[in-house]
């Protein structure tokens, strides 16, 4: 359909911000008929942490699949393998254009809050390891079963999202969440979900000055639970997102804040002996400068990023707030773009807390990426 064609191709001349693999596989099927597309992305890490061990690792390798049945309906799909042993399902989800600017989607979706979490293959962030907010907070890779609709407002310049999702499980003959990494041990990935309760998801972004891109993101329900009558075993959760990035010639800057509030949490760390949170927060600040020309085929981003999180940002009941899950972090470095799609990154991370008098932590990281 050449509309669709029109709006994918609107979607690339934005090009001062990067596509997500799913974005591109969509946009590669526009030049079909019908027919199969093959991409993938992957990364190779080395951590040195001032103390412990060094670590290297193929950390992620993924294939991603993209068929096209008709002008309206596509599937795409992301088999992720980790640490060379571990096999995941990404992404599997069933795309249907309703109209230009209004489709259907339905299957396993990454929820669609701040950046990382859908914009998290190696080439699109600086940095050898994403976001520590991303990893606490959102996590990255969230993603869940549902169903909902996507698509743009052109004459607004705007991009929507909103899905009915299943969410994080928080008892399953076990308690699955705590305080250090929040809600992180209760993704499920579409592995034979729980779904007690359905919960929502949505996100808005502005792209309508140039340079510039604002996010807004929402998540709102309850943890799911094998047993509700099991007291304790369920937390209410609402989460808001906030994000912003720029470009201009050959700096660039991106932020992320997340908030979340947790209910019922006195009930769950009761039931369970664990230490939740009743609140979550966090920030982080980048900003970047391409050291090449920007006729240059390569690119080279010496960066900053200053992040500060808290999965005790407030607690509940008789819980006592602990003040080594307050995390402030500092990482410098930089990313060479070796061409479209590989990178080399290197940097330095400074990792400390709230705790009064407390040492920082240092960590050296390099690593390899590719995204095609």
């Amino acid at each position: 359909m050449k509309n669709q064609i029109f709006i994918f191709i609107l979607l690339t001349s934005f090009s001062v911000f990067s596509q997500n693999s799913s974005e591109k596989q969509m946009l590669n099927l526009q030049t079909m008929a019908t027919g199969l597309k093959i991409g993938g992305y992957g990364e190779i890490t080395y951590n040195d942490p001032d103390s412990g061990v060094s670590e290297i690792d193929v950390q992620r390798l993924v294939m991603l699949f993209a068929y096209k049945f008709d002008d309206r309906v596509s599937f795409i799909t992301e088999i992720e393998f980790e640490h060379v042993k571990e096999v995941y399902v990404e992404q599997a989800f069933l795309n249907y254009g309703v109209s230009d600017n209004f489709n259907l989607r339905g299957g396993l979706m990454l929820v669609p809050m701040g950046i990382v979490n859908e914009y998290h293959e190696p080439t699109t962030y600086n940095g050898v390891e994403r976001p520590s907010l991303n990893n606490k907070l959102v996590p990255t890779t969230w993603r869940e079963m549902g169903l909902g609709v996507y698509g743009r407002i052109n004459s607004a310049s705007l991009r929507y999202q909103a899905y009915v999702m299943n969410g994080f499980i928080s008892y399953n003959g076990a308690y699955k969440l705590k305080g250090t990494n929040g809600l992180r041990s209760g993704r499920q990935k579409g592995a034979e979900s729980v779904g007690s309760n359905a919960n929502f998801a949505a996100r808005v972004d502005y792209y309508g000055l140039p340079g510039l891109k604002f996010g807004l993101s929402l998540y709102n329900g309850k943890t799911q639970t094998t047993d509700k009558s099991v007291v304790g075993s369920q937390v209410g959760l609402s989460m808001i997102g906030f994000d912003a990035r720029y470009v201009k010639n050959r700096f660039s800057a991106r932020s992320e804040y997340i908030n979340a509030s947790l209910s019922d949490t006195d009930k769950y760390n009761l039931a369970s002996g664990k230490d939740l949170g009743s609140k979550m927060s966090g920030y982080y600040v980048e900003g970047a400068y391409n050291l090449l020309p920007l006729t240059a085929r390569q690119k080279l981003d010496v960066f900053l990023r200053y992040e500060d999180f808290d999965t005790h940002a407030e607690v509940a009941g008789n819980l006592t707030k602990n003040e080594s899950f307050h995390r402030k972090e500092t990482t410098f470095g930089f990313s060479y773009h070796l061409a479209d799609g590989a990178v080399f990154k290197m940097d330095w991370q400074s990792k400390g807390t709230a705790v009064p008098d407390s040492e920082s932590k240092g960590q050296f990281n390099m690593g390899i990426g590719v995204f095609f």
